[in-house]
């Protein structure tokens, strides 16, 4: 595996049946962990169609980790369903043992959100999660990949 994809799912705080298919890992909002249907190496070979889809175009070699939430996301920072404190220290865990446990290092272009990765295939704004962390709303949608990067990096699985 060659990088991460970080994500939100857009729905509950649960995962649901479609969030299953996408996502190889997911935090709900309590923080619990939950496997995807895929485990990551399905998404070395994406041509059997047998992998978790959760980024277009950035797919193969890649993991991608979501956290429940922010149905009804607006760009004030309205949701009826936020992401939790817990949830996001959980997912920065998780992140810092996955990049661990398949030698990846932490970079922005290892370790990146989905919004990051359609920044850098000049598709600006395609994909918005994650521009926004309810737990720490200071952070600018700019900078949360750092963010996350500065946090997962100070993590010890």
């Amino acid at each position: 595996m060659k990088r991460i994809i970080i994500h939100w799912t857009g729905g509950t705080n649960q995962p649901n049946t479609t969030d299953f298919e996408h996502y190889h890992y997911l935090i709900n909002g309590d923080g619990l962990i939950i496997k995807g249907k895929y485990k990551p190496e399905d998404n070395l070979n994406c041509k059997d169609g047998k992998y978790a889809a959760h980024t277009e175009m950035g797919n193969t070699d890649s993991i991608g980790v979501a956290l429940c939430g922010m149905k009804g996301y607006t760009e004030n920072g309205d949701t009826s369903y936020p992401l939790t404190l817990k949830q996001c220290l959980e997912a920065f865990k998780l992140i810092a043992k996955l990049c661990k446990e398949y030698h990846i290092p932490v970079t922005p272009k290892t370790v990146l959100t989905h919004y990051e990765f359609d920044c850098n295939r000049g598709k600006p704004g395609r994909k918005i999660d994650i521009i926004y962390l309810p737990p720490f709303p200071n952070i600018q949608k700019n900078e949360i990949g750092d963010f996350i990067r500065n946090n997962i990096e100070t993590k010890d699985p």
